[in-house]
């Protein structure tokens, strides 16, 4: 698709494609990611994480502004990171910036974010009702309280318009999850349960759900659409 046409077919959708702004969060990275995976593995670099960017068949990635806060003030320390920016940094370079006594051990990607991002096209959105309260989070096999970010959503693909197949991706920080506790993940709903007592009881065990495989239109009665009577059986109609 030429910059011209994508321009145009994305301020005719409203809706982002590739990238958007997310509510704004610190974290550390892990400073192998800065390097290829070749050197400073077990080293840390402090950032803002500003955006996040969706590309098919990969993890969520984001957007970092480096603060570099992780430097002393020494000679020998001294703060080279400041301001510097990294796109595309994966979700899994990143460690919430919570105090901790010993640095979380790295989740693998199919923990992390177990489906892919399903489309270029997507939204943010933080959902309100959903925020105050942890969630719980499913992760290889055990269950962890986490704090929720945001969300985000795919369409205009295959997968992600299949109602089968459609995952969201919730943004969440491990909370009380031993080795695990503060990596960064990104979870469908058929791996968290949202919490608050307040509002309703936690449910146990697993729901009896199945996904929809149908999809539901107003046109989808044939009967309905022949009968042309009903389809324009509006306000204005004469006919009582």
């Amino acid at each position: 698709m030429s910059s011209k046409k994508l321009k145009q077919t994305c301020e005719g959708r409203k809706m982002p494609y590739l990238q958007s702004n997310i509510p704004y969060f610190k974290a550390w990275v892990r400073k192998e990611y800065t390097k290829n995976l070749e050197e400073y593995h077990g080293e840390f670099l402090h950032c803002m994480v500003i955006a996040v960017t969706t590309m098919p068949n990969r993890t969520l990635s984001f957007q970092v502004i480096f603060t570099g806060c992780e430097s002393d003030e020494s000679e020998e320390d001294h703060n080279v990171h400041g301001g510097a920016m990294w796109a595309r940094m994966p979700l899994t370079a990143l460690v919430a910036d919570t105090p901790y006594d010993k640095w979380p051990k790295p989740l693998p990607t199919y923990l992390a974010q177990p489906w892919d991002c399903m489309s270029h096209w997507h939204s943010v959105y933080k959902m309100d009702r959903a925020s105050p309260a942890p969630w719980i989070a499913k992760v290889d096999g055990e269950f962890y309280p986490a704090k929720y970010y945001f969300t985000v959503d795919y369409t205009d693909s295959e997968v992600a318009d299949d109602p089968a197949q459609h995952k969201q991706s919730h943004v969440l920080e491990l909370l009380d999850a031993g080795k695990y506790t503060g990596n960064i993940v990104a979870l469908p709903n058929n791996r968290v349960r949202v919490t608050h007592p307040a509002w309703f009881e936690t449910g146990e065990g697993a729901p009896d759900f199945r996904p929809n495989q149908n999809i539901f239109h107003s046109k989808e009665d044939i009967n309905y659409v022949w009968d042309t009577q009903r389809v324009f059986n509006n306000l204005y109609s004469k006919k009582e």
